[in-house]
């Protein structure tokens, strides 16, 4: 990474690691976009916690287009407006 791109990562690594972590969650199952910041930044949070930015910024869009839904308090968050703790699953199709 350089100077440039220090808090955030390629959006298509993000976007590829949240499509193949939340592809492999089973039905009813969701993630914590930490894990994804993990997968790709490692396991220390000096190392993954400046990919956050990016994972929100990615699963935002990724929402937007519904490939994958945010939940606040285990409910479907509207991807424009919602604060504080998240996860990440599978939409919903019932």
């Amino acid at each position: 990474m350089t100077g440039d791109d220090s808090h955030s990562m390629d959006a298509a690594a993000l976007r590829a690691e949240l499509v193949r972590q939340i592809g492999a969650l089973a039905p009813g199952k969701s993630l914590c976009p930490s894990d994804i910041a993990r997968a790709l930044g490692g396991s220390h949070p000096d190392q993954w916690s400046r990919l956050m930015p990016g994972v929100r910024r990615t699963a935002i869009d990724m929402a937007k287009s519904g490939q994958l839904v945010i939940l606040r308090k285990g409910k479907i968050a509207d991807p424009d407006d919602f604060r504080g703790v998240y996860r990440l699953a599978q939409p919903r199709h019932d």
